[in-house]
């Protein structure tokens, strides 16, 4: 199969709690763990389908289940940072966003026993200096692009890259070492292929738009959250829209993607395609603490 036929679907591991809209909400939730059977049944999918994946996971979720994380590691998958308590890094001082980047890494390499090469955003967010902070933590690539147009009161509009590249290319003082694996869009349209999007505009445009990009040369680089392939119980405060065909939809959704013509892998891979290579760049962390000895959570 060639290169243009590779797809990667990845997993933002985060539970419903760590969301902003659960976060800025006036109701609480019973369980704290809501959103974890989302992963399960992603890592359940993607064998069924001989797909690969890269899982960026919020740190703190490895700590509260590491044999939910070690699981996706044991599977043969790549497992990336989304910060260690996913909040947003302009929200941070200089000091927090360091925190979030470092303590991540280091955590999730303790508990998986693998290394960790990459990095996305909590929701796509970054600011000034974010590129000599991956640089400085030990990153050799970033996930946090989005070429798509501006949404007003979400993200989008900065940027104009579409397929695996250097980081210089979306800033120019970033460390040569660095590479930058971008979210794919729907060309012209200019909206992302899945998260909301997939639930808003159905599996059809997903699918349309990754066979769109395949014709182009491009690795569609998707992402979906655990959270949204359970049955999300309600909360006071929590806007509608995020309750939109989660459960049952999205798991028949990916299935249906999974069946596709593509060949799913990890970021990694699409990187080793562009000859960027995108190993980590301070070895493996060992599988010497007892956390690495996975089980299944």
């Amino acid at each position: 199969m060639s290169d243009a036929r590779r797809a990667v679907l990845s997993v933002d591991v985060e539970l419903f709690r760590h969301t902003p809209a659960y976060r800025n909400a006036s109701g609480t939730l019973d369980d704290p763990s809501v959103g974890l059977e989302g992963a399960r049944f992603l890592r359940e999918a993607f064998a069924r389908h001989d797909a690969r994946t890269t899982a960026f996971v919020v740190s703190e979720v490895a700590e509260e289940h590491p044999g939910a994380v070690g699981a996706f590691v044991d599977a043969g998958h790549e497992v990336g940072s989304h910060t260690h308590t996913h909040r947003l890094l302009t929200d941070l001082s200089p000091d927090e966003r360091r925190e979030e980047l470092v303590r991540s890494k280091e955590r999730l390499e303790a508990v998986t026993g693998a290394s960790v090469a990459g990095f996305r955003a909590p929701a796509f967010d970054f600011g000034d200096g974010h590129f000599a902070a991956l640089d400085a933590a030990g990153y050799a690539y970033d996930a946090s692009v989005v070429s798509c147009r501006r949404i007003p009161g979400w993200y989008g509009g900065e940027y104009d890259l579409h397929r695996p590249a250097p980081a210089t290319a979306v800033d120019p003082t970033a460390s040569a070492d660095l590479a930058e694996v971008p979210t794919a869009v729907f060309p012209g349209i200019g909206l992302p292929l899945t998260g909301t999007w997939l639930r808003f505009f159905g599996v059809r445009y997903a699918i349309l738009g990754m066979r769109l990009l395949a014709r182009r040369g491009i690795a569609p680089v998707l992402y979906v959250h655990p959270w949204e392939f359970v049955d999300l119980p309600a909360v006071e405060g929590v806007p509608k829209r995020v309750y939109v065909r989660t459960g049952d939809w999205m798991r028949r959704a990916v299935e249906r993607i999974l069946s596709t013509e593509f060949s799913f892998v990890a970021c990694e891979d699409v990187l080793a395609d562009a000859g960027l290579g995108g190993g980590s760049r301070t070895g493996s962390a060992g599988g010497g603490t007892d956390e690495s000895d996975h089980g299944e959570a």
